[in-house]
């Protein structure tokens, strides 16, 4: 066995496979770029090296540097964790000729899965079914509009060398073909420096099943499946195993030809095999396909490692150090059931958008489910990399109780300083064709605005928040620093003026006693009482709360948080939102549509903007003829900066 590897990555899967090796007796090496010198991974391991600035292309993405720090601090081998360098093939040569170990598969392996076309080739001869569809290598956007004709409406672009759905495209209707085709090839190449492309026929009631495998180069079996339907954006939300709906002879079937598969590239380690399943009648051993091969660890291992008791990154490690494979396909069994959940940073109302800001409060529910993750209080979620808080996972002896555990988990995390999706997740979860198991890929979009819309406001948040602001200065016991109440001074009752997001508030706050208030606001009186972290409203039930602090108060209860502050005296007149059009946050601008003098619709394509590894359209807010355009093609711009703006409306139709 090893007795120091390196870590190539950051963030949670970089802290994850630090705790495995620290409970084997592996000391680990992190690396970290600039904007991660205080990182979460970072400390979770015994050494660290820098290796550049916050741009993932001048350090994570830099190999000569990683395997310098390698070599430098000792270390043995390098695990990849997922993204960034693997599935590298180049990357891991370069480390076996450095004399060091990959933890991983074989470079040829990773190469004969790394593009898609190529990859379902082999899986024909291999005898794993695969999706119709065109994968060849002609690349004209007038040859391949014709390969979609033919194939049939609707269609799946999809970038050749992709995966974690950058670079794929669902088409409908053949006249919005070009504009699709074109935004995946940009994304394609931006992702993987691949803007080739593949067509596959979109499958109308589909379901994504994958089988986890794990091989030793010579022979191999599978850990059983994982359905990954709930994706937006072709992004997995919700990952469960097993698969529900699974029948006996549907799992034989699907794990013989992951296995299948894996023994064709000789594979070595933990990899996935992807199946589109057509779901319109039940589960059916003739009804699954190919999709891809991921070489390497998956985001969702968590919930394979949750039904079988077995640690994958621990068996990752000792195949790569030269044991044979451990286990023999009748030894394994699969126990209850298990849920995950990907936290993350992104605001469902607005298109998921990344949101970017600093966790002023993070408290995730540990006693209720296990939490992966690579951010701690106080952490800044920034442009440069992947918008992820937790990883959330739920294991129960079935289905029902699994899924209960991972809403209890979503519903007592804290969050502030970030809008979050985790009231996405919860409505997801308790979804009735979700909640039956009935769900395929197209569930969310077809559920969109029920599953996206604002949770409405508490009545009593702002009451909570005045509370909180006027205990600040208290000398003992303030809100948010002790269980033991707080005494607020001054007067008896106090008129307050607070702004929230959704404009100003005002109430009245008079104090009857330690922890207990009458509210009077615009819908009449409640009383509220306040103690040991818990409210209630009138007569009712104490619930939880919290509060956090940054630029006024957040107060979290309910699945909820609001945030208010004392307004400033000066007050402010904001710009003109309607004439602009804004960055949402930190990005490279990738295509500019539209020129100074051109007249314009409401909700045209104006403006893409390239963030989190993700292309969001911006659009016209509404009709008029655009004054001025304050941006250019592979500009960085910062969050809120103007890129557009319209001509006022009387000189537009003027």
């Amino acid at each position: 066995m090893f007795t120091k590897i390196l870590i190539a990555n950051r963030g949670e899967i970089a802290a994850r496979v630090a705790r495995t090796a620290r409970a084997m007796g592996v000391r680990t090496v992190a690396v970290f770029s600039e904007a991660d010198a205080q990182a979460v991974h970072v400390k979770a391991c015994d050494e660290a090296v820098p290796i550049g600035p916050a741009a993932v292309a001048e350090s994570y993405l830099k190999a000569e540097r990683i395997i310098a720090a390698a070599i430098a601090t000792g270390a043995q081998a390098i695990h990849p964790g997922y993204g960034f360098l693997s599935e590298n093939p180049d990357f891991v040569e370069a480390v076996e000729a450095a004399g060091l170990t990959f933890i991983g598969p074989s470079a040829s392996a990773i190469r004969a899965m790394g593009l898609k076309d190529a990859a379902k080739a082999l899986m024909e001869e291999a005898g794993v079914p695969v999706v119709p569809g065109y994968h060849g290598e002609e690349q004209d956007p007038h040859f391949l509009a014709g390969e979609a004709d033919a194939i049939g409406y609707p269609v799946l672009i999809k970038a050749r060398a992709g995966g974690g759905g950058k670079g794929m495209r669902r088409v409908d209707d053949p006249k919005d073909f070009a504009e699709a085709l074109a935004s995946a090839q940009r994304e394609g190449q931006a992702s993987f420096g691949d803007g080739r492309v593949l067509i596959e026929k979109y499958v109308t009631a589909p379901r994504h099943i994958e089988i986890q495998v794990f091989g030793d180069g010579t022979d191999a079996v599978h850990l059983f499946e994982r359905d990954c339907s709930l994706q937006r954006r072709h992004q997995k939300v919700i990952e469960e195993a097993p698969a529900p709906g699974m029948t006996p002879q549907m799992r034989e079937a699907m794990g013989a030809a992951a296995v299948r598969a894996a023994k064709a590239i000789g594979y070595s380690g933990a990899g996935t095999v992807e199946f589109i399943v057509d779901g319109s009648d039940g589960l059916r051993p003739d009804r699954f396909w190919f999709m891809e091969m991921n070489t390497r660890l998956q985001v969702e291992h968590p919930v394979t490692e949750c039904i079988t008791g077995l640690d994958l990154v621990e068996l990752q490690l000792r195949v790569a150090a030269g044991a044979p494979l451990p286990l023999r396909q009748q030894d394994l069994t699969l126990t209850g059931h298990a849920v995950e959940a990907r936290l993350y940073a992104e605001d469902p109302a607005k298109g998921f958008l990344p949101q970017t800001g600093r966790l002023h409060h993070l408290r995730l529910p540990d006693h209720v489910a296990r939490i992966d993750s690579g951010v701690t209080e106080g952490d800044t979620v920034t442009p440069h990399y992947d918008p992820m808080i937790a990883k959330v996972i739920a294991h129960g002896a079935t289905r029902e109780e699994a899924l209960n555990k991972l809403s209890d988990a979503l519903n007592a995390a804290e969050i502030a300083g970030c809008t979050t999706n985790a009231a996405f997740l919860t409505r997801l979860i308790r979804h009735p064709v979700f909640a039956a198991g009935t769900m395929d890929t197209g569930l969310i979009d077809r559920e969109l605005e029920g599953l996206t819309a604002p949770l409405a406001p508490l009545r009593e948040a702002p009451a909570l928040a005045a509370v909180a602001l006027l205990a600040l200065d208290a000398p003992r016991g303030a809100v948010f620093d002790a269980n033991d109440g707080f005494r607020l001074w001054g007067p008896e009752v106090r008129d307050v003026a607070l702004e929230g997001a959704d404009g100003p508030v005002a109430l009245t706050l008079a104090v009857d006693g330690q922890g207990r208030f009458t509210v009077t606001d615009a819908e009449g009186a409640f009383a509220l009482t306040l103690s040991d972290g818990r409210y209630a409203v009138d007569d009712g039930p104490r619930r939880p709360v919290a509060f956090a602090r940054a630029d006024g108060v957040a107060v979290i209860a309910a699945g909820r948080t609001e945030s208010f502050r004392i307004p400033d005296a000066e007050g402010g007149e904001d710009a003109a939102a309607g004439d602009a059009v804004a960055a949402p946050m930190p990005g490279l601008v990738k295509l500019v549509d539209v020129a100074a003098g051109d007249m314009v619709e409401e909700g045209q394509p104006l403006i893409v903007l390239e963030a989190m590894k993700m292309e969001h359209r911006l659009t016209a807010p509404r009709a008029g003829r655009v004054a001025e355009l304050l941006c250019a093609v592979n500009a960085q711009v910062e969050d809120g900066a103007i890129l557009l703006r319209l001509e006022e409306e009387e000189s537009a139709d003027a």
